[in-house]
């Protein structure tokens, strides 16, 4: 009985234990240990102010330092020169903050352009349509733009002027209004659906006008 009540009071020492000890030679016990090991695994993310020609951008799944550099069409040289707080490049979380140098943009955007700061919730697509210019114009205007469906906030982007369309004898010029549908429109002139659209070759779908857009309305 004595016997079987000192294995029953005897320490275990299994070698995970040894393991988790041998590890952290200064812990005094295995619950320290462990509380170092949590320690050492978690990642502390300082708040991070991005200095001028750069703009903050969350990490998201998936993300590496090569991938966003790609996307913002900038080297990975100047993605790592901008972000000294990241001590191992190869190792970002989701949600942490890096700062990304802004791309070659043209300073001074040439005749017949206008420069437009990008704001939030902007797109090429929203942005030409906003402008009343077609997207590939707006490409074309900016081939600093490696990829267009990639733009920011604080960029700058030049904006070709748009050419108002020459309406041909026996049409009036009509310039859309908010609520406006080429139903509507014809119905207001007293001409068909039909007449309206086929005066109209520029506009792609007749079920997408757009506020400031010019139609030529046939004469009755």
């Amino acid at each position: 009985m004595a016997e079987h009540e000192k294995q029953v009071t005897d320490p275990v020492t299994s070698p995970e234990t040894e393991a988790t000890l041998e590890d952290c030679p200064n812990c005094e016990n295995q619950e320290d240990a462990e509380t170092d090991v949590e320690v050492a695994a978690e990642p502390t993310t300082a708040s991070v102010h991005c200095p001028p020609n750069t703009f903050a951008y969350t990490v998201q799944t998936g993300d590496s330092l090569f991938t966003i550099a790609k996307k913002f069409g900038v080297s990975l040289d100047a993605l790592l020169a901008a972000n000294p707080q990241i001590k191992d490049p190869s190792f970002i979380l989701p949600g942490q903050i890096v700062c990304v140098p802004k791309a070659h943009e043209p300073s001074i955007c040439p005749p017949g352009t206008t420069a437009y700061t990008v704001i939030r919730g902007d797109t090429m697509f929203l942005i030409a349509r906003r402008f009343g210019v077609s997207l590939q114009a707006l490409i074309a205007a900016n081939p600093q733009v490696k990829n267009p469906n990639r733009i920011y906030p604080g960029q700058t982007l030049c904006i070709p002027k748009a050419v108002p369309p020459t309406c041909p004898p026996g049409s009036t010029r009509y310039v859309v209004r908010p609520n406006d549908s080429m139903f509507l429109i014809a119905q207001r002139f007293g001409i068909t659906l039909n007449a309206l659209i086929r005066a109209n070759p520029q506009v792609k779908d007749p079920n997408k006008i757009q506020p400031g857009q010019v139609l030529c309305v046939p004469h009755n």
